[in-house]
């Protein structure tokens, strides 16, 4: 299928590992020219490297609007931006109550203020074009709200009325905003997650996963990790639909038990 994509700039945010490696991969194999951004000189070449000839690493932190400029600033050089995915993001397992205020920031910057800035820089030129497609990459964990993963679920459930609030802003316009919630996916950091817990409890990582799926999301219908490659599928569809705009698109494996979305 042709997503039409060839010759056209996407910026994947935090694209050198995980689900936004997969979706850079799959834009650049769909001919796109691909943008994504570390604070590893040496790790993003690498990443870019891995994705191939028309993939571009560059050094740039989104905690700071310098890093946010450096990042539009290099997309635009290649090109108007047609595509940004906004999936910078951290998460771990705490106590509600020992998360400080400090951490709370930190959740916010990186799951939200990240995509604040990079999305005010390339969204204004896009309206003015009228040409574009943004994808704010939230969470399961927006919806299915998880009670160790407090400051996560906050976040990720804030982004999405970021997204949904963005494309109000494109009536009437060739340009759409929408928002993408995968599950809990075979990322490096989520292997490494269940890799501990099984050395934790003494198990297997197999039956620490079988565990997870019983007693953790015995909703879930797959009953495994998702490949993260799904993601990449997901998000490319999601962004070149053009009959899809302020919507949240869910690839979780069926652990939300709903019939919408």
């Amino acid at each position: 299928m042709d997503f039409g994509v060839t010759d056209k700039i996407a910026i994947v945010t935090g694209g050198g590992t995980g689900i936004g490696h997969a979706i850079a991969r799959t834009f650049h194999d769909e001919g796109a020219t691909v943008v994504i951004n570390g604070r590893s000189k040496e790790r993003i070449e690498a990443a870019a490297a891995a994705i191939g000839p028309r993939a571009h690493g560059v050094v740039a932190d989104l905690l700071t609007a310098e890093g946010a400029e450096a990042l539009a600033s290099h997309a635009a050089r290649l090109g108007p931006v047609s595509f940004l995915v906004n999936n910078i993001g951290i998460f771990d397992v705490n106590d509600f109550f020992e998360v400080g205020d400090e951490r709370w920031i930190e959740y916010f910057q990186h799951n939200i203020m990240t995509a604040v800035r990079i999305t005010r820089l390339v969204m204004k030129d896009m309206l003015a074009r009228d040409e574009g497609s943004i994808v704010f990459i939230s969470s399961e964990a927006a919806i299915r709200s998880i009670g160790n993963m407090v400051p996560y679920s906050v976040t990720k459930t804030a982004m999405l009325g970021l997204g949904r609030s963005l494309a109000e802003l494109t009536r009437g316009t060739a340009v759409r905003v929408n928002s993408y919630m995968p599950g809990t996916t075979a990322t490096e950091s989520v292997e490494t997650y269940f890799a501990d817990l099984a050395r934790q409890q003494g198990k297997s990582v197999e039956e620490t996963l079988r565990d997870f799926y019983k007693e953790v999301q015995p909703s879930n219908l797959t009953q495994k990790l998702i490949d993260p490659m799904l993601h990449g599928r997901g998000v490319i569809q999601l962004a070149t639909n053009p009959a899809m705009n302020g919507v949240t698109h869910r690839a979780d494996g069926g652990t939300i038990r709903s019939i919408f979305g």
